[in-house]
């Protein structure tokens, strides 16, 4: 925020004035005429809230306008939708810059863990703390484990500095980056796939680089007119129907999911493992034309993260 002046029919007037970069990446300014010149933190905490709820409208009506509202992301979802970006975008505007990475540490730590113990790994969360931050193996776990848990901590990192689009080249290399040092098989899978718990048949060998080039270019017409939230549910479930790689498959389409959110300034979100059934369930539905259920709990999980990991981690500092 900054202060600024201005002369009207020969009256100078001041007023305090916050710049927002809208999803188009349009600049628009929030303005609030002051009637006495403080000091500018005093006056930003005393005008917090009504600068907050200038820019949770803008959001709000900027989405509703934007995309379609539909049976999930109904008008009211997509309103509490955009509240909760607002409020992550001030919370990372808040916090100092020791504050943010210890914030950023506290979710990648959160998130290798969860997602890593989706796919079996034995790794504790106290276990995944000390492999990231300690650079310490675990006695009693496999060297697998302690890559996946290091590789993960490292694409976590570039999702969350914005490094990483939806494209190909990126895909492939969050993959390669997953599996260094544990698989050579890097890069579109050669054999094909045999998943337990899901009756699927994801796409042959053959055919992956096509459907992985089309799913691409549909994001791309679809980036901007959907949802970003919605765009990251059906990108997913689409991603691991595909199934493009030998391994690592579930690990890359969760990346991919808070990639599409964090490009559009969204909150990254965290599917728990004890939600692995419910989770399976919903990309089993979604295999069979039913895609609703994984909307759903995708809204559900970016709506929970944040109300049970941002909230919870700014209330204590």
């Amino acid at each position: 925020m900054y202060i600024t002046k201005k002369r009207i029919k020969g009256k100078e007037y001041a007023y305090l004035v916050k710049s927002i970069r809208l999803t188009n990446g349009k600049i628009i300014k929030i303005q609030k005429i002051l009637k006495t010149i403080k000091k500018l933190g005093e006056l930003e905490a005393e005008f917090k809230d009504y600068f907050r709820e200038k820019e949770k409208n803008i959001f709000q009506n900027l989405a509703l306008k934007q995309y379609s509202a539909d049976s999930i992301f109904t008008e009211l979802q997509t309103k509490e939708i955009e509240d909760i970006r607002t409020e992550y975008s001030w919370i990372l505007n808040k916090l100092s810059k020791k504050q943010l990475q210890d914030l950023f540490d506290r979710f990648t730590i959160n998130f290798t863990y969860e997602s890593n113990a989706i796919e079996g790994n034995s790794l504790t969360l106290k276990d995944v703390q000390i492999v990231i931050f300690e650079n310490t193996a675990i006695k009693g776990r496999s060297l697998r484990e302690i890559y996946e848990t290091r590789n993960s901590r490292k694409v976590i990192d570039l999702i969350l500095k914005g490094k990483f689009g939806i494209n190909e080249k990126d895909i492939i290399k969050m993959h390669k980056m997953l599996m260094r040092d544990i698989d050579s098989a890097i890069g579109y899978k050669k054999v094909p796939n045999f998943l337990l718990g899901r009756n699927i048949e994801t796409t042959l060998p053959e055919k992956v680089p096509e459907e992985m080039h089309n799913l691409v270019e549909w994001y791309n017409e679809k980036s901007g007119k959907m949802h970003p939230l919605k765009l990251s549910a059906l990108f997913h479930g689409k991603f691991e129907k595909i199934h493009p790689f030998e391994d690592g498959n579930g690990r890359v389409g969760r990346f991919l999911i808070n990639t599409i959110l964090a490009d559009s300034n969204y909150p990254p979100l965290i599917i728990r493992k004890s939600q692995r059934i419910a989770y399976l369930k919903t990309l089993e539905d979604f295999d069979n034309g039913y895609t609703a259920n994984l909307e759903r709990f995708l809204l559900e999980k970016y709506k929970n993260t944040f109300k049970n990991f941002f909230q919870i981690y700014v209330k204590y500092i």
